[in-house]
């Protein structure tokens, strides 16, 4: 028990810490990398489709998470601050139950961008729902729940503390990568059909891992038939 508060707090503090982000080279590797906090926490299950060149692409099984109200901010960072303070207080009772939640991972940052370089973006912050409380995850004031089905993501996985000049760079990355490939043209289709975040930054790792880290940008997109899997 204490071994698990520990970890829930490292977590909350990787998010909140203003010092760390940013700091350290970062990597990259066109091979997928298993994020180690999954090891000993729960993450949400998916089956790898291909592994290319700078990308995965995964298949995820239909799933619930607890997400914010769009946060609007010029910084994915304080964003992520300021969602995931209301995601931590959820865990910890704060929701209609009144019930303690596990700490999953990864914790998601969806981002639609502004139009220009000082205008505030779109965010919102969500959290996986452990599996025992799928059927029935309590409600929460400023707080909804989003129902996934079988969800198709593109993947770009970078190591370091994320910061806001990376995750950009990041995802310009995986969409080069994705050039010129059957998902590249999936995941446009599906992003003007249905109006999704431009990209989405997932988190994995407490602040004080700092060898292995893994974050990873995501590229949600509908297979349609015909395409092979």
């Amino acid at each position: 028990m204490a071994a698990s508060s520990m970890f829930k707090l490292s977590f909350f503090l990787s998010l909140l810490s203003h010092l760390n982000l940013g700091l350290w080279a970062q990597t990259h590797s066109s091979l997928a990398i298993f994020p180690p906090s999954c090891n000993s926490i729960e993450c949400p299950s998916f089956d790898t489709i291909e592994v290319g060149n700078g990308y995965e692409v995964r298949r995820y099984n239909s799933s619930e998470w607890i997400s914010t109200s769009p946060i609007q901010d010029i910084s994915l960072v304080e964003a992520t601050r300021t969602g995931f303070l209301q995601l931590f207080e959820y865990i910890q009772g704060k929701n209609k139950y009144e019930e303690k939640i596990e700490m999953t991972a990864p914790v998601l940052s969806e981002v639609s961008p502004s139009d220009g370089p000082f205008c505030e973006s779109s965010f919102v912050v969500s959290f996986y729902v452990p599996k025992k409380n799928q059927e029935n995850p309590p409600p929460a004031e400023g707080l909804h729940v989003q129902k996934w089905k079988t969800t198709y993501v593109a993947v770009r996985q970078f190591s370091g503390f994320v910061s806001d000049d990376s995750v950009g760079e990041e995802a310009a990355a995986l969409k080069t990568s994705l050039a010129g490939t059957v998902w590249s043209a999936a995941i446009e289709k599906s992003h003007a059909v249905d109006h999704t975040s431009v990209y989405t930054v997932a988190q994995y790792n407490s602040p004080f891992e700092f060898d292995h880290r893994v974050n990873e940008i995501w590229l949600s997109f509908d297979l349609e038939d015909g395409i092979a899997v």
